[in-house]
């Protein structure tokens, strides 16, 4: 569903309504800058096409509060967060390896 690829990207959620006199569902929600590249192809495929292209918009900057270098080792924490394909910065989607 949409709700599981905007958790998997780390969003949060602030609101979501059914546009009136339509079948459209508006989702508000915060989503790091790093975790929206993709998000288009995903979300359409996720829906089978019936996803309109999201509008995305600068919100506001904050501090990650999360290390930026964690990857998931056991297995109940690969059940919950995935395999993590990338070891580097999660914030900026670089592979940071030199400064461990």
């Amino acid at each position: 569903t949409l709700y599981r690829v905007l958790n998997k990207r780390r969003c949060t959620i602030l609101e979501d309504n059914m546009v009136d006199g339509t079948d459209l569902l508006s989702i508000v929600a915060l989503i790091p800058q790093n975790e929206s590249l993709g998000l288009h192809p995903e979300l359409l495929n996720v829906s089978s096409g019936r996803v309109s292209s999201p509008e995305l918009e600068v919100s506001h900057w904050e501090v990650l509060d999360e290390d930026p270098f964690w990857i998931p080792n056991s297995l109940e924490e690969r059940e919950d967060f995935g395999e993590l394909v990338n070891s580097g910065d999660c914030s900026t989607g670089r592979n940071n390896v030199a400064l461990r």
